[in-house]
Order: C-alpha cells, then sequence, then structure tokens
C-alpha cells in the first residue's frame, strides 16, 4: 500500500508561500493581525481526509516526521519572538497548534520519533508548560526514544528552574551522559556553592570541551578558590583544548584573586597569539584590571587609553581598583570623566567608601547618585545602609528604607539583614524585630543580625531566645552569642557556649577564639585559657599576632607571666596592641620596672604607643612610687597627640597622692576641662583617709556627692577619713547622714571554677545553693587545723 500525504501537510507545507502572495482585488481582505501561525492552524484543522497508512515506506515516513518537526521548530521560534512582539503570545498563537500536532503524534505513532520529540519538549518549553514537557519526557523514556539532546535539554530546564537536586537525580540516571550534561550540572553546583560535588563530575568526566573547562575555572574563580582554576586549565592545554575569550577572562581573573602576575601575563600572551586581545573589550578590561592589581597603573592607563571602544565596565573597572588601592580620590575623577554613569558604577564607588570608614562622603554619593538618576541596586542599599548603621544615623536610615520600599527591593535577603543591622545599632530592636518577621524567607545572615543587635543593646535574653529557634547555625552565630556575652561581661555564659560550640561540630574563627580568651582573662581562668590556646595550635593560627595578643593578654591576667612572655618573644610579628598588653601584663602582676623597661624598648624599636600604653606605664609608675617618671610620661603622652582622658587622670591622682601630695593632686584634678567621673576624685579621697588630710578629703567628698549622689564609696571613704582622725562624732553622722538617704554599700562577689563550671558568691543575695555542704566541709577543716 503507498503511502498517501494527508492533504493538511501539503498546505502547511505551502503556507509560507500563500501568505505572501499579493492580494488581488477579488479576494477577500486578509484578517487584521494577522498571526504567522494563521494559517497552519486553519490547515491543520483541516480534516484528514486520508490518514496515513498503515504500512508507510520508510522514505515517506521520514519526510513526514520532518515536516511535524520542521511546524514545531517554528512554533518554537514564533513563541521566541513573542517577547517582543505582544500580538503574537503564544497561549493564543502557536499553542493550539502544537496541542494539536502533539496529538497528531500520538496517533499516528510519530511520537515515537527521536526529531520529533525534541521538538515538543523544546515548544512545550519555550511556551512555559512545564507540566506537558514533563510528561513528553517521560513518553520518550518509556518509548526508548530519549535521545542524548532530550536529556541534556531536561538536565538544562531542571537546572534553570533552580530544582538543583531533581536535576542530579536525572543526570545520575541518564543511560549516557554527554559533556553537555557534564558542563551544565557543574556549572550549576559551581554556582550554588557545591565546590566539592562539582570537582567529583569534573574528575568523573571522560570527555572535554571548551564550555566544559571553562565551567570548571569560571565556578573556582566565583567561589574564591583561586588557585584550585590553575591545574583546571592547564589540563585544559594538555589536552590540546583551546581556551575562548570566556576562559580567558576568568583565567586572568583567577591569576587576580590568587597574585599569581606572572601567569597572568603568560595568559595575556595567549590571549595575543591567537589574536583574542584585538577582537574582545572583555580581555581589555580583564587587563585593566589585572594591572592595576598589579601596581602598575600606568600600563592600566595605556590600555584603557588604547582600546577603541569602551563600555561603562570598562570604565567601572578602572574606577574599582582606583578604589581598591585606596586612591578615591582618584576614583571619583574616573566617575566624573565617565560619559555614561549606571549603578554598577555609582555603588562601586560608594561601597568602596563605606569599606574604607568615610561614611559621610558614601551617604552624599547616594544622594548624588539619586540626581543622577540611576536607580540603586542590591549593593547600594546594603552599602548606604551599613554606612547608616555605623553613623547610627537612624532618620537617614528610615529614608533609605522607604526608598527601598517604593522600589521593591526591601524584601532581598541583604538588604533586609543591613535593615536590620541599622536599626539594631540605631537601639531601634523591635523595628528590626518587625522587619525580620515580615521576611517570606528568613537564611542565616538575617538571624545572625537581629541576635547580634539584641547582643548589642545588652538583651541577652532575647537574643538567646532567637539563637534556640534558629533552624540553622554557622560558626558566626555560635561567635554572635559567645561575643554577646563576652561584651556584657557574663563571661561564664561565654565559655558555656563555646564548649557547647566545639560539641556542635563547628570550628571556632578567630574572632571568636578572641572573646573566649576575653572570658578567660576576666574569669582568671588558665585552665580553659590553655585548652583554648591548645585549640589555636591545632588550627595553626599561633603565629597570628591578633592570638598571639590574646593569648599573651590571657596569660598575664591569668597570673602566669612565664607563659606570657613566652608568648610575646616568640611572636614573629608585633604591633602596638601587643606591646601595650605586655607592658600592662607586668605592670599589673607587680612588675613595675620591668614594665618600664619593656616600654622604653618598645619606643626604642620606633612602635606608636597609644592611650592604653601610657595608662599602663603610668599604672606601673603608680605603684613602684616613680612620681617624677609618671609626670615625663605623663607630658610625653600629650606631646604624642594623646589627649588625657579620665583614667590617665585618675592614673596621675593617684601617682601623686601615694606620694603624699594631696594639694598637686587637687590642684591637677580642678584644671581638668571637663567633669570626670568619681574614680579620681575617690582616689584623692582614699589617699586623704591615708595621710589624714581632713580639709582636702572634705572637699574631695562634696565633689563626689555633686558628681554621684547615690555613690556610696565617698560616705564610706569619708566615714573612714574621719575615723582615723579620730573625729568618731564626724564620722557617725556621715554614717547616719549614709543611712537617711537610704544607700548601702555595693556588696561584694567571688567566683571559682571546679570541674568545668562556675559557681558565683554574692554578698548581697541568698545563700548558695550548696552553702549547708560548704559550711560543713569548712568547719572540718578548722577543725582539722586546731586539732
Amino acid at each position: 500500500m503507498s503511502f498517501k500525504r494527508p492533504k493538511f501537510l501539503f498546505e502547511l507545507r505551502h503556507w509560507p508561500e500563500r501568505a505572501k502572495a499579493p492580494i488581488s482585488p477579488t479576494t477577500s481582505k486578509p484578517e487584521k493581525d494577522l498571526s504567522p501561525l494563521t494559517l497552519p492552524i486553519k490547515a491543520f484543522k483541516l480534516r484528514l481526509a486520508n490518514g496515513p497508512p498503515l504500512a508507510p515506506t520508510a522514505k515517506a515516513f521520514k519526510s513526514y516526521s520532518e515536516t511535524c518537526a520542521s511546524l514545531l521548530r517554528l512554533c518554537r521560534a514564533t513563541s521566541a519572538a513573542s517577547t517582543t512582539k505582544p500580538a503574537y503570545a503564544p497561549s493564543s498563537g502557536s499553542l493550539p497548534l502544537v496541542l494539536s500536532l502533539h496529538a497528531h503524534t500520538l496517533r499516528s505513532g510519530l511520537a515515537a520519533d527521536r526529531s520529533v520529540a525534541s521538538n515538543l519538549l523544546t515548544a512545550y518549553a519555550a511556551l512555559a508548560r512545564a507540566a506537558d514537557r514533563d510528561q513528553v519526557f517521560r513518553d520518550c523514556v518509556v518509548a526508548n526514544a530519549a535521545s542524548s539532546f532530550t536529556y541534556d535539554f531536561m538536565v538544562s530546564e531542571r537546572v534553570k528552574a533552580g530544582d538543583i537536586a531533581s536535576a542530579r537525580r536525572l543526570f545520575d540516571g541518564m543511560p549516557e551522559k554527554s559533556v553537555v550534561s557534564y558542563t551544565t550540572m557543574v556549572d550549576a553546583l559551581m554556582k550554588r556553592g557545591s565546590v566539592r560535588d562539582a570537582v567529583e563530575l569534573y574528575e568523573r568526566c571522560p570527555l572535554h570541551s571548551v564550555a566544559f573547562f571553562t565551567a570548571m575555572i569560571a565556578g573556582f574563580v566565583r567561589n574564591e578558590l583561586h588557585k584550585d582554576a590553575f591545574p583546571v586549565f592547564r589540563k585544559m592545554l594538555n589536552c590540546s583544548v583551546r581556551p575562548n575569550v570566556v576562559t580567558l577572562i576568568c583565567v586572568i581573573k583567577a591569576c587576580v584573586g590568587a597574585s599569581e602576575f606572572d601567569l597572568a601575563m603568560g595568559v595575556v600572551g595567549l590571549a595575543i597569539k591567537w589574536n583574542l586581545f584585538e577582537k574582545s573589550i572583555e580581555v581589555h578590561n580583564s587587563l585593566i584590571t589585572l594591572y592595576l592589581r598589579m601596581g602598575d597603573a600606568a600600563a592600566a592607563h595605556k590600555v584603557f587609553d588604547d582600546m577603541e571602544v569602551r563600555d561603562v565596565v570598562s570604565w567601572t573597572a578602572l574606577l574599582d581598583v582606583y578604589a581598591e588601592l585606596g586612591d578615591l580620590e582618584g576614583a571619583r575623577r574616573v566617575l566624573d570623566a565617565m560619559p555614561e554613569r549606571n549603578e554598577v558604577s555609582w555603588g562601586t564607588l560608594i561601597a568602596r567608601h563605606e569599606e574604607k570608614g568615610d561614611t559621610a562622603e558614601a551617604l552624599k554619593l547616594y544622594s548624588q547618585m539619586l540626581a543622577d538618576g540611576c536607580r540603586p541596586n542590591i549593593s547600594c542599599f546594603s552599602s548606604v545602609l551599613s554606612a547608616c548603621a555605623t553613623l547610627h544615623d537612624l532618620r537617614g536610615g528610615t529614608k533609605i528604607h522607604a526608598n527601598a520600599l517604593k522600589m521593591g527591593s526591601s524584601t532581598n535577603l541583604f538588604v533586609s539583614s543591613s535593615l536590620i543591622d541599622m536599626y539594631c545599632k540605631s537601639k531601634q530592636c523591635m523595628d528590626a524585630q518587625r522587619i525580620f518577621n515580615s521576611l517570606p524567607e528568613k537564611n542565616t545572615v538575617c538571624w545572625n543580625s537581629l541576635i547580634s543587635g539584641y547582643s548589642r543593646n545588652g538583651k541577652m535574653v532575647e537574643a538567646e531566645e532567637l539563637f534556640k529557634k534558629m533552624p540553622a547555625r554557622n560558626a558566626a552565630s555560635w561567635n554572635t552569642m559567645i561575643s554577646g556575652y563576652a561584651e556584657n561581661r557574663r563571661f561564664g555564659d561565654a565559655l558555656n557556649y563555646f564548649c557547647a560550640m566545639l560539641a556542635s561540630g563547628q570550628i571556632p574563627g578567630e574572632i571568636t577564639l578572641s572573646s573566649v580568651l576575653l572570658a578567660c582573662a576576666n574569669l582568671c581562668s588558665l585552665e580553659m585559657g590553655k585548652m583554648v590556646h591548645a585549640e589555636i595550635v591545632k588550627l595553626g593560627i599561633e603565629d597570628n599576632i591578633f592570638m598571639g595578643t590574646a593569648l599573651s593578654d590571657m596569660y598575664a591576667k591569668s597570673g602566669d607571666l612565664d607563659s606570657s612572655r613566652r608568648m610575646f618573644y616568640q611572636m614573629p610579628e608585633k604591633n602596638n596592641i601587643t606591646w601595650t598588653a605586655m607592658v600592662q601584663g607586668l605592670a599589673e602582676n607587680g612588675f613595675a620596672e620591668e614594665s618600664i623597661l619593656l616600654f622604653e624598648d618598645m619606643i626604642a624599636n620606633g612602635i606608636a604607643p597609644n592611650e592604653h600604653t601610657f595608662l599602663a606605664i603610668l599604672f606601673a609608675c603608680s605603684h613602684c612610687g616613680l612620681v617624677e617618671k609618671a609626670i615625663h610620661y605623663y607630658e610625653t603622652m600629650q606631646a604624642h597627640g594623646i589627649p588625657p582622658k579620665d583614667k590617665h587622670y585618675t592614673c596621675m591622682v593617684d601617682v601623686l597622692a601615694r606620694a603624699g601630695r594631696l594639694q598637686e593632686a587637687e590642684e591637677l584634678l580642678m584644671k581638668v576641662p571637663s567633669k570626670l567621673d568619681t574614680s579620681s576624685w575617690s582616689s584623692l579621697l582614699s589617699a586623704c583617709n591615708t595621710y589624714m588630710n581632713k580639709e582636702i578629703g572634705e572637699r574631695a567628698a562634696k565633689k563626689l556627692h555633686e558628681l554621684e549622689k547615690d555613690n556610696t564609696a565617698g560616705y564610706v571613704l569619708l566615714s573612714n577619713m574621719y575615723a582615723s582622725c579620730g573625729k568618731w562624732k564626724d564620722a557617725a553622722e556621715t554614717r547616719i547622714l549614709m543611712q537617711g538617704a537610704s544607700l548601702k554599700k555595693d556588696g561584694g562577689c567571688s567566683w571559682l571554677q571546679l570541674r568545668g563550671q562556675y559557681h558565683a558568691f554574692f554578698s548581697w543575695k541568698g545563700k548558695h545553693p550548696l552553702s549547708l555542704e560548704i559550711y560543713e566541709i569548712l568547719d572540718l577543716l578548722m577543725w582539722e587545723l586546731t586539732t
């Protein structure tokens, strides 16, 4: 039986020519807004006078399937064109024909043809009919009509939809994997940050292509693993796969990130050899960044000046690296010279000013950006909100918040995190909580921002409740809690959270360990401090200047001066904070003379002291009775441009008062331009008690009362002074006056560490839960001592 092609297929094959034919006067006018698919749809709707034969010839069947595939390709092309021509919308144009062709292929058996099946898939994908697309794919798999292209296409579609897990399952189930699918999966995994999984696929792939190697190199660069990109590039060259422009740009970025500038120049040589340097503006842009990171601004300018065509990326690259090198004025000159500025150009300069601490200029640039007619992007909003948070500019921050709401960017997770941080730093925790609650999705950064905000405002109860509710925690989450407790002087809780962090398997960072060492130093917990030291050695960061300083300070405050000295002298690098910590540690532990000698060594080594260094040395002079040296260092501090603060005055008063020079101490306090805190006058009053100077003592007590009426120290010291002078009546009156004001002397507090737990004892609170057992043991010990 011969194959007779249905009449509708003849009409479909010739509909383009018929559509272009001139319209005769006798014919009717064409329909208004005639779609390119109008004739095919009408032709297809004709009844099939002669359906496909039961046993057509192979040649006729192939021609028949090619016609159907061509029509499906036409539908896909028309659907793609609909994005720029709304009149040809897929739903009203090509979709009916695709559905009809699909039905016909199922009836006639053409659906088993791989070409027809592939074009059905792509047509449904172009029409955003995911359910129909997936059904066609399942039918292909069942009918064994799924080609390599079919699987590759479906893997790509799952990746585009963001369903990486489903794409991976489909990829793993492929009967034969192509390099296209490997490339798609590697690129998707790298973009998601799953570097280990991407590397596993890379090592398993037996095939190679330019796109495959480029996806790996670009993925390493995106995840800031710059040095890992180099072996992939070398393998690419060894496999005789020639890189393209995108590959070379990614390799140059990797070289810049890893500071491998010699290798970068070799890549530039390859670009020149393969004539890619002249063709691509992107290569020129990468070269600008490369030369400026190398510190060769002249070469960067030469590349920029030699470019025949420059885009906004070229100008922004020049601007960004000027800012990276710290030349913000040069960056601004580049911005002003740009023929066209966009939100990336403005945002780059704003972000650099904010990172360098010039927050006021960042906000000024933001206002100029709005005046220039540019819409801020996500990065720009995050930068200016961070600037407002640093300046505690609540009014400016709320205006930016309103602008973000207007532009629909307020629910973005990066912007929301910056908003939460800004409101918390402005002490508006309730507003920050409302923003947090309004987010449809919350990531770990949002949780950490709010927890940090509560901690910064001393609301550790709320911070702890949020921490317990977190669906997932990272190292930053634990650090936020630990540093929060340390900043709020709840050192025992800080150490407990650190132990819990280690138990959870999280690896502490430098900031966490610094907070823990601070807690150990304040609790004088040498045992815990040594455990933290062991953890630092295990992590290989013992030579880090911040860790070394923190360890030296912890050992000094815990009374282990030998370990403190050893840490200090074995440090390969020291800054003024390191020297200050050691000077202070020696002074506080009674080694005042050694502290002064170390301070002199510090000056001789060209290390500039800071206000804390001078405070430590004045403390050392006070405890050694070195009045003249203290006066000398006090004057030296002012010569260094460091104005004295309350603690410096208190220390100088203590130096003079201990030497009995009470009148000089009082005169020094009276010369202070601003009001001091009570500690300076308390120090003078205490010395008056020692030297029984009633006149100066009474004036000091009066000043104390003026500064802080509820301070009990003045009453107690004045009463003790009267008693030491034999003025018992005055002493009694002072005590009565204190009782009449309903004032109580602050109670004492002490604690001890036992088996990893901290036990605190307060004189003004109730008894310890184990007080009965404690006193029984004390009685037993006293009995043993006396018998």
